[in-house]
């Protein structure tokens, strides 16, 4: 799977999040979190195979915050990416019905 297409980036602090899109298909999202001053080396990534790209990112001490072309907020907490929350992003609620 390649995931070389970057929608996104914020830095904070000396590290950097990254989101984007996998370019073998239109519904691939990931989520980066690097070093800014180890040549980027990676702490994790992340990789959703049904969540749309995730065109936007912000950084701060606790989160990496993530949004999808579909409408979804993805907060991954820095230290435990797996514990993700999802919500509805409000500037484009998830369809009801």
């Amino acid at each position: 799977m390649s995931i070389d297409l970057t929608h996104a980036s914020c830095a904070y602090l000396g590290s950097r999040a990254l989101s984007g899109e996998g370019v073998d298909h239109g519904s691939i999202g990931w989520v980066a979190l690097t070093r800014d001053g180890d040549e980027g080396a990676l702490e994790w990534l992340a990789v959703s195979c049904s969540s749309d790209p995730f065109t936007k990112v912000a950084l701060d001490a606790t989160s990496v915050i993530a949004t999808s072309s579909a409408g979804r907020v993805w907060t991954f907490p820095r230290d435990a990416p797996q514990q993700v929350r999802i919500t509805a992003d409000p500037a484009y609620p998830w369809p009801h019905g």
